[in-house]
């Protein structure tokens, strides 16, 4: 057991190193391009790895601009992430090493697709639509749940109901900025939560979708509600319309179903199936 978890452990951190690189090229639509500073100045291989960049005194490039937490952060997050999924999964009926395979991959998506939006308030297709096709194929080579028909109906649940969320948000910005005369551009929903519920129901299939959405918006609620006490204590007002990124509450919702979804189950209406 410990020679498996060493090795998804190292893994996970280069994993993370990966998705770091992909984290700040992506967003800009620019090729992507080997590890470097935020002044884009090539990182030495002894800090390519943000872990290593920090561990070594290489944070700052030659011009004194450094990396942030994020980069050692990430390759962290990834690296536990695959730990506790091969720990909690790898014992399940149906399981074999190709699902653990899909299911490690991802907990790396997962963590790129919550950088991104956290740093950026976006959503990339050219992250989204990959992994969707990644998820469908997932569905149709392994026996774990779900099969292809529940993961396509659980994908057309999640992209459907936040669709009508996203059409939603837009209909309640244009009617405010028509009665209060205000020019808000920013919406609840973007069209890359959208996307991103599409992939949850892909991965998560029919049953588990429903779920996942009921933890989403319970996780969305509470982080919000978090965000505007945390605000109102630093005495900094926020406004009721404030865009907050979405992806993660979508990603936590997904991941948490994905784990642990018998037992959430069982917590909410009484039974696994």
């Amino acid at each position: 057991m410990i020679v498996p978890i060493l090795l998804i452990a190292i893994a996970g951190i280069l994993a993370g190193g990966i998705v770091n690189v992909l984290a700040d090229d992506l967003p800009e639509r620019r090729p992507i391009r080997l590890p470097h500073y935020p002044d884009n100045t090539p990182r030495p291989i002894t800090a390519w790895l943000g872990i290593t960049a920090f561990a070594f005194g290489q944070r700052k490039s030659p011009n004194g601009v450094a990396l942030s937490s994020r980069y050692p952060l990430a390759e962290i997050a990834t690296a536990v992430g695959m730990i506790v999924t091969y720990l909690v999964k790898v014992n399940e009926p149906k399981v074999d090493s190709l699902q653990l395979v899909y299911w490690l991959i991802y907990v790396v998506i997962f963590v790129l697709i919550t950088v991104i939006d956290i740093e950026h308030k976006l959503i990339l297709f050219v992250v989204i639509i990959p992994s969707c096709i990644l998820a469908i194929v997932d569905a149709f080579t392994t026996l774990a749940p779900p099969n292809l028909e529940r993961s396509l109906l659980g994908g057309a649940l999640g992209f459907g109901t936040f669709f009508v969320l996203y059409l939603g948000g837009i209909a309640y910005v244009y009617i405010a900025n028509q009665v209060q005369g205000r020019n808000i551009s920013e919406i609840a929903f973007g069209y890359g939560d959208v996307m991103m519920a599409l992939l949850s129901g892909l991965i998560l299939g029919l049953g588990d979708m429903l779920f996942a959405m009921f933890v989403t918006v319970i996780l969305g609620a509470l982080g919000a509600l978090l965000y505007l006490v945390g605000q109102r204590v630093a005495g900094r007002g926020a406004s009721m319309i404030t865009a907050l990124p979405y992806g993660p509450y979508i990603v936590a919702g997904t991941l948490l179903m994905m784990l642990f979804g018998p037992q959430i189950r069982i917590f909410l209406v009484g039974y696994a199936n």
